[in-house]
């Protein structure tokens, strides 16, 4: 079961035109593909699913539709189920058990992605390359840095991916800085 990146990447572009937003699925496209291969799982799969797992958003924000309207495009042109449940699942409004390690990856990437992110954007250099897991953690106990990103949700999908928060934390740093000019956080 593999995803054509090219595919993937196209059908994004079609809906989501917010450069911010395009960043955030690649930062969740590298940490799943971090993880696929932590995991020893379907690397192209897992990409193609952070990649894609916010492509509707900017259309249809509301949760009440956000992942819905998704899952109906993505099963009309043939993407896998694995891949569309998961990104259904990280819906709470779905109310979809996450059950496969491609569920709770996504689960607990996609609101890491967005912290790690502000860390880097509020440094001087506003870079990623040089931070550390210990700078985010610093961030992340200043309750009115990034408030939108629920810590609580992290905590909960990192332990129920059975991985402590400092390594959770880890991978999605490192994935991110591997894609750092992509990302604008050079």
């Amino acid at each position: 079961m593999i995803v054509d990146r090219e595919v993937a990447w196209a059908l994004l572009n079609e809906y989501t035109k917010s450069e911010s937003l395009l960043k955030h699925a690649l930062g969740a496209e590298a940490a799943m593909r971090a993880y696929a291969d932590r995991f020893s799982e379907n690397v192209p799969l897992w990409g193609a699913t952070g990649l894609l797992h916010d492509f509707d958003y900017e259309r249809w924000p509301a949760l009440s539709e956000h992942t819905f309207r998704g899952a109906e495009i993505l099963a009309a042109k043939g993407f896998p189920e694995p891949l569309i449940y998961a990104i259904r699942a990280h819906n709470e409004l779905q109310a979809l058990p996450r059950v496969s390690l491609l569920d709770k990856s996504l689960y607990a990437v996609d609101e890491t992605v967005g912290i790690v992110q502000a860390c880097a954007l509020v440094r001087p250099n506003r870079g990623i390359t040089d931070m550390e897991v210990s700078s985010v953690l610093k961030k992340w106990k200043k309750k009115e840095f990034a408030r939108g990103v629920d810590r609580d949700q992290i905590e909960r999908a990192a332990a129920d991916l059975g991985v402590p928060l400092d390594d959770h934390i880890a991978v999605v740093l490192a994935a991110m800085k591997g894609i750092a000019p992509a990302l604008g956080l050079t």
